[in-house]
Formats: C-alpha cells, sequence, structure tokens
C-alpha cells in the first residue's frame, strides 16, 4: 500500500502561511508586515526557508540577530500543518489584511496586524462600538456600573469592545451577555460583545473566564493578533491596546490607576483623535486616580449611558435603555447610599457619619444589600449604581 503524497507549501492557503509565519520566534507585527506585505505569505516562506534568493530590505531583516538561520529552522511543514490544524481545531479564522472580511475599521489603521485572528462574526466590527475599560482590581461598584453600561449600550444598539481582563473589562460584556440572555439576537445584529486579547484564541487568559470567552464568540467576535498556542506574553497586552483602541469610536475609562494599562489604550486612541470619556469617582478611591484625571485634562464625563450615546450622536430619547430592576429605596435607606457614595465606610464610620443608631444603620444596609445597592468588601461598605 502506497503512503499519500507528503504536503507542499503551495498545499496551503495564503493566511494559513501568514499564520505559521506569525508564530516564529521574535518575529513581531512590523517584521511580519515586511515579510507579508513585500512577498506575500508564499514567497515570504520560502524566502525564510532559503529557497528564494532575500535582497535588499529582506535580506537586512534575515541578517538581523542572525534571524534568519533561527527562522529557517522554524520553518518546518510540521509548523504549517500544526497552524492548520490549531485553526480547524479552534474555529477560527486568520484572515490577511486585504481580505475582503477583513474588518474595514482596522484595515485604515496605520498599526493594523497585517495578519488577524477570529472567532465568531466578523460582521459585529461594522456596527457603532464603544470600548469599555479599566482597572482589573476594581470596585464592587466600578463593577456594577461597567455591567450596567455594557447591558445599556447592547439595548441601544451598539457594541461593546473590551480586553476581556478581569475587573472593568469582564464586567462590561457580561452586561452585554446578559441583555442576549434574557432577549437573545442573531449575533450579526448591533450589540454584540468584541473581544480584543493578547494571547492566542486558544490559550484563554486568564483561565477563569474560559466560558465568557465561548460566549463572546458565540454572540459577537473573540480577536487576537496572536497566532494559535501564543501565550499572554506582557509585550503582547500594549499590541492588544492599540488593537482596541482603534475598534473603538468611543473609549470610556470606568476606573483606572494613573499608572494602570488602561492609560496605554487612552494613549492610544488619542493618537488616532478617538474620544476618550471617564467615569468621575471618589477621589479617595485609588481606583479612580485615573480617570479623575482625565476628566481634569477635559476628557467628559460618563455619568449614564445617555451620555456615550449623545457622543456617538444617537438619539437617546428613542432608545430602549434598559429599565433598573432594583427595589426603590426608601428616604432612610437613599441616605445611606447617599453617604456611601462619597466615598466607602466602615460600618462604625457610616454610623457615624449619618448620625443614626446602629440598629437602624444595620436594618438599612441590610435592605440595601439585598436590593443590590451597597454591597460589602472586607468590612467596607460601598455604594453600586445610583439609577
Amino acid at each position: 500500500m502506497s503512503s499519500s503524497p507528503a504536503r507542499r507549501v503551495g498545499d496551503y492557503d495564503e493566511s494559513t502561511v501568514a499564520a505559521a509565519l506569525a508564530s516564529l520566534s521574535g518575529v513581531g507585527p512590523a517584521r511580519l508586515r515586511t515579510l507579508v506585505v513585500s512577498l506575500g505569505a508564499h514567497d515570504a516562506w520560502r524566502t525564510v526557508r532559503g529557497e528564494l534568493p532575500a535582497r535588499d530590505h529582506i535580506a537586512a531583516l534575515l541578517h538581523d540577530g542572525d534571524l534568519g538561520r533561527l527562522w529557517r529552522r522554524e520553518a518546518t511543514l510540521e509548523l504549517l500543518e500544526r497552524t492548520a490544524t490549531a485553526l480547524h481545531a479552534g474555529k477560527m479564522q486568520a484572515l490577511l489584511i486585504n481580505d475582503p472580511e477583513y474588518p474595514s475599521v482596522l484595515r485604515g489603521d496605520h498599526a493594523a496586524p497585517v495578519v488577524l485572528f477570529a472567532r465568531g462574526n466578523l460582521a459585529v466590527c461594522a456596527t457603532r462600538r464603544v470600548g469599555i475599560i479599566g482597572t482589573r482590581a476594581a470596585s464592587a461598584a466600578g463593577r456594577h456600573f461597567a455591567r450596567r453600561l455594557g447591558t445599556q449600550l447592547a439595548a441601544a444598539g451598539v457594541a461593546v469592545v473590551s480586553g476581556l481582563a478581569r475587573g472593568i473589562d469582564a464586567a462590561a460584556h457580561r452586561g452585554v451577555l446578559e441583555l442576549t440572555d434574557t432577549a437573545p439576537t442573531d449575533t450579526s445584529s448591533p450589540g454584540a460583545p468584541i473581544g480584543v486579547v493578547a494571547s492566542g484564541l486558544d490559550v484563554v487568559y486568564p483561565r477563569e473566564h474560559s466560558a465568557l470567552w465561548h460566549d463572546v464568540a458565540s454572540r459577537g467576535v473573540l480577536l487576537s493578533e496572536s497566532p494559535p498556542g501564543c501565550k499572554p506574553d506582557a509585550f503582547r497586552f500594549p499590541l492588544r491596546n492599540r488593537m482596541l483602541a482603534a475598534l473603538s469610536e468611543v473609549l470610556v475609562v470606568v476606573e483606572s490607576r494613573i499608572g494602570g494599562g488602561s492609560m496605554i489604550t487612552v494613549d492610544e486612541a488619542a493618537k488616532r483623535s478617538i474620544t476618550v470619556m471617564a467615569v468621575p469617582g471618589s477621589p479617595h478611591v485609588a481606583t479612580s486616580e485615573g480617570a479623575n484625571l482625565l476628566l481634569a485634562q477635559g476628557c467628559a464625563p460618563v455619568c449614564s449611558v445617555d451620555d456615550i450615546l449623545v457622543a456617538l450622536g444617537l438619539d437617546h430619547r428613542r432608545t430602549q435603555v434598559v429599565s433598573d430592576p432594583r427595589p426603590k429605596p426608601t428616604a432612610a435607606d437613599r441616605r445611606v447610599v447617599d453617604t456611601l457614595l462619597a466615598r466607602p465606610l466602615t460600618f462604625d464610620d457610616l454610623v457615624a457619619s449619618l448620625e443614626a443608631r446602629a440598629i437602624d444603620v444595620a436594618l438599612s444596609l441590610g435592605r440595601l444589600e439585598a436590593g443590590g445597592w451597597v454591597t460589602c468588601t472586607a468590612g467596607w461598605w460601598e455604594a453600586l449604581l445610583v439609577a
């Protein structure tokens, strides 16, 4: 019995070959662009393999740090086959920048990935889009506000873009998914989630977000410029942030420290003249320092979803914004909420601030916590979103 003939590089399509090139050690976005745009994926592969002569800037690239020898060793038919198998198994698309399905909003960006990896429905990238970002170590109030913004934007027909990190990012997308759980829509409809991640689409990070990644890909789209199998290396997060900024029409910072990663995304948005907005926070809360600094520098505030819809130029009076399902607090309970809006307090400090009986404050907190108006973390009480 004769065995099947060995496959050649020509048996793989351009996008698969480009994806394999993206897997080479040290290739990076700029080097990948040089190879693929200058030569095309197949000829770039043959040049890296030494089967075609390298001239001018390509020859210089291959001699940079002896990359040519390293890539020649790594660029094997086994790598091509592994890449093709991973793309198929993970239901991923590898899109070249000139492919018709490549999102036009990214194609026009000065730093657009030459190869883009996607899981889900790319059509959502052509809808109205708002980026919601913030710290991983978000307060309960910040997560609550981000989640509600996600739900309200989705209800208004706006896709939500985030990096699927812990904290604010995940909360915003859970808000979008919360709406689609109760009112399922086709994933090509506006209001779907768009996740932009720093690892390969088959390497979930953080690991506990596996279900969240699946749901985002099922009801919207997951995007990355990292090929299958790539770990979330530190250098990939700033690259992810620039793509997140480029996909957003408006970028909203819910909570961020002054030195937080969200500020990298803000800088990338500023380079692209993308509107940046911020949610005001208590000056006593460290996770609001970055957002408050943006407000001091002239960014528009976000106190409700209407502020974002106005920035998008949408008629917010005609949108169907989700109503607040929580029971309306009594006048006495509202005093407790208003006091906690200024800053988180311990129970004793809250009693002192209200000048009330401890038993009355305790009963109010019990009602408010059950109704979703306040929460307690490590002994500190804080208010959640106020309608």
